[in-house]
């Protein structure tokens, strides 16, 4: 091969050149949000993590912006690729977890069981209020003893003698349950009644009497989000509440593949964020005056965080175009998002020994990637449940007791 013909350099960023696999409009929609990120979040999320704090104004920015629920159609959304709102979440995630984590649950979690389970009247009701980021939504599957097994929920719904709903019990590790205006609660429904003990989705606006979201405080991971608990006490629902389209554990195990997609993008954008801050500030901090990119320990790591970003950057392509072929399957979003998840942890703490002492100050965004990413190695199903779905996937055995 003629050496003249070969790239005299790479981007250092991209050396794998990702971005040539991307449609014009993929990047243009991308670099829009990057651009958003850069002015609305990266300013402020810093004190937002310091605080323990999402400013729920924000909300109609990112209405404005155009990513809430921007994978649906209709009632105010934008219909967009698969692959368009995967790199979306990875740039809202190179601000913050949390940033991501509002999109993600209003758009996944709380629009798209309305969207594809609910009735007109619900679409007509909730959906462009949630699009425009006027409504916020939640959704209420996990509970206090109940998160990797949910089929094992306690929360129950009743029909009382007039037909109306009765919901009683608790959710936990709610994002955005205390900003909510909605929230899209799953229930096991009386054993005796019409369903037979199945579990059914219930839309719940939050000023019902009953209805409770205390804020969890404490945390430190995911601090720039609202966490909350979701009480119901004998919460009483029309018996048009229940969302139609849907009967048993398919409706809630939906929604999360749909917010495990956006994630295994996220998780590139806050690795790749960690790698950049590494990268950057091993060309300026100096010792044994000299760089201490020109090291050789530190260069291995620099290597290894590159290859890692890349290789999980063409994950979530990949699987965004099989969802927008209509050829994605479960495991296959399992494997994305174990796999991008742990890899970002992975960089995220190499990034760390890379900064030294300034990688644990939030001056730098490496320490609150690493917390927040601890929180998403658990949640949307734990990397140990996502192993055994593929174990399944490729044994055939069910290793689930």
């Amino acid at each position: 091969m003629n050496a003249e013909r070969l790239p005299a350099e790479v981007d250092p960023r991209d050396v794998l050149a990702t971005d040539s696999l991307l449609s014009e409009e993929e990047l243009l929609g991308r670099d829009t949000v990057r651009r958003f990120v850069a002015d609305k979040v990266l300013p402020e999320v810093g004190q937002w993590f310091d605080q323990g704090r999402f400013p729920a104004e924000m909300a109609k920015e990112f209405g404005a912006l155009g990513v809430l629920g921007m994978h649906l159609e209709g009632y105010g959304c934008a219909g967009a690729s698969a692959t368009q709102y995967g790199l979306a979440c990875m740039e809202l995630e190179a601000g913050d977890s949390g940033v991501r984590s509002f999109v993600s649950v209003q758009g996944s979690l709380a629009m798209f069981p309305i969207w594809a389970f609910g009735s007109e009247e619900h679409k007509q009701t909730w959906l462009p209020g949630m699009a425009a980021g006027e409504l916020i939504g939640c959704f209420g599957l996990t509970e206090p003893d109940s998160g990797s097994d949910p089929s094992s929920m306690r929360t129950t719904a009743r029909r009382d003698p007039s037909g109306d709903w009765i919901l009683d019990g608790s959710k936990m590790w709610i994002t955005n349950g205390s900003l909510a205006d909605v929230a899209v609660v799953w229930a096991r429904t009386d054993p005796d009644g019409p369903d037979s003990g199945r579990v059914r989705g219930f839309v719940v606006p939050t000023d019902t009497p009953g209805f409770s979201a205390p804020e969890i405080h404490r945390k430190v991971s995911l601090r720039a989000s609202v966490t909350s608990e979701l009480v119901m006490d004998s919460v009483r629902l029309p018996a048009d509440a229940v969302l139609p389209g849907v009967v048993g554990m398919r409706g809630p195990l939906s929604c999360l593949n749909e917010a495990r997609f956006g994630i295994s993008f996220g998780a590139v954008g806050a690795a790749r964020s960690c790698y950049e801050a590494a990268l950057d500030y091993a060309a300026e901090r100096t010792q044994f005056d000299r760089p201490i990119a020109s090291f050789q320990l530190t260069q291995r790591k620099l290597v290894d965080m590159m290859v890692a970003v890349q290789r999980g950057t063409l994950v979530a392509i990949h699987l965004g175009r099989m969802k927008d072929s209509g050829t994605l399957a479960t495991p296959q979003i399992s494997f994305a998002k174990m796999d991008n998840v742990r890899m970002a942890l992975d960089v995220a703490r190499e990034a760390r020994s890379v900064l030294g002492a300034n990688g644990i100050t939030t001056e730098y965004p490496v320490i609150r990637h690493m917390n927040n990413l601890e929180s998403v190695y658990t949640y949307e199903g734990t990397n140990e449940i996502h192993t055994l779905i593929l174990g399944q996937a490729v044994t055939g055995i069910p290793a689930f007791s």
